[in-house]
């Protein structure tokens, strides 16, 4: 008895162990893609659903106004030794319109917070007064024309009295 031949296909382990390997390959994109997909879906709906951001010129802003529309330029100074306060009243203040254009340290550790004016307008040293917390009588004239700002805000410590610490 003559049967035909049949071919069959031979099974080669070492093709399907690399069509394994493509598939766990294209499955691990697919997983890290989706990861980034659902955090970057969860990032959008906190900054616009969840923490929407501040309107500067909210109705609340009233007193914080700017003079003739512009914005008053300021730097800030931390003279209590406390890290990371110049940078809270920084986007306190940058919240309310304010342009704070340089934070720092000051030399040394001061008792009381004061606004020196910079430029001898006291109504943008006493609206910055305001905005903080900060007595008038606490605002020092100390005309600096190179400075290029409006005053500048040096941060004692009585942090704790001011409207951005509470």
């Amino acid at each position: 008895m003559n049967l035909p031949k049949m071919d069959l296909p031979k099974f080669n382990f070492v093709d399907k162990v690399k069509s394994m390997k493509k598939v766990h390959v294209l499955n691990t994109i697919i997983v890290a893609l989706s990861c980034i997909t659902v955090v970057l879906t969860l990032s959008f709906v906190q900054r616009i659903i969840i923490s929407p951001s501040v309107d500067p010129y909210s109705a609340n802003r009233v007193a914080d106004e700017a003079i003739d529309g512009e914005k008053i330029q300021l730097t800030i100074l931390n003279a209590c030794g406390i890290s990371g306060l110049a940078a809270e009243a920084r986007d306190y203040l940058r919240n309310r319109g304010y342009d704070v254009v340089e934070i720092g340290n000051y030399p040394e550790v001061i008792n009381n917070s004061i606004i020196c004016d910079r430029t001898g307008n006291n109504d943008s040293a006493n609206k910055i007064a305001f905005a903080m917390g900060i007595p008038d009588s606490l605002i020092v004239s100390d005309t600096d024309s190179t400075l290029f700002i409006s005053a500048s805000i040096i941060i004692g410590e009585d942090f704790h009295t001011l409207k951005p610490f509470n």
